[in-house]
């Protein structure tokens, strides 16, 4: 909650300013009206967003997309572990792999985010979203697509905040 607040408070600050100071917005968790402050003040200053700035999460969502394109009949799911501190789920980069796999699926597919209660076989067009919550697990981000016969995955692992820094 304190990072929404503090985002809240310097992108109206960074609106307000003459000096065209550039924004740049690396944490998820946003509401849509966060969300709506921050495409606000694109419009008068830069503003460089991401849900994750590793390099090695750009190179997964690269890779998904090609599998999405290339494994039409597969069914997705997106895994997504952290520790426990972190508040919302699923997290920001579950969402952005998500929406990049599904933007080259004409944007056709549903999300799942939980199963437990629904008591019927999957549709075709879903993308399942799971998120798991525990001990200090900085990031960990599964794709799998999974069809007849076989499964393709690909998983991403930060083991420490320092890949989000280095890949801004």
């Amino acid at each position: 909650q304190d990072l929404c607040d503090f985002c809240r408070e310097h992108t109206q600050e960074f609106t307000k300013s003459k000096r065209n100071i550039p924004l740049v917005v690396a944490t998820t968790g946003q509401s849509a009206d966060e969300l709506g402050m921050i495409k606000k003040a694109s419009e008068s200053i830069p503003v460089f967003y991401s849900q994750n700035m590793s390099l090695g999460v750009a190179i997964l969502s690269c890779l998904a997309k090609i599998a999405a394109k290339a494994l039409p009949d597969c069914d997705i799911e997106i895994i997504e572990k952290h520790h426990n501190q972190k508040i919302d789920a699923p997290s920001g980069t579950a969402l952005m792999l998500a929406d990049a796999v599904n933007e080259q699926l004409n944007n056709e597919y549903e999300y799942c985010y939980d199963r437990s209660q629904i008591r019927e076989k999957r549709p075709e067009k879903q993308i399942g979203i799971s998120a798991v919550r525990g001990g200090s697990i900085v990031g960990e981000h599964e794709v799998i697509f999974a069809g007849t016969d076989e499964v393709l995955e690909f998983k991403h692992t930060a083991y420490s905040k320092a890949v989000f820094a280095k890949g801004a």
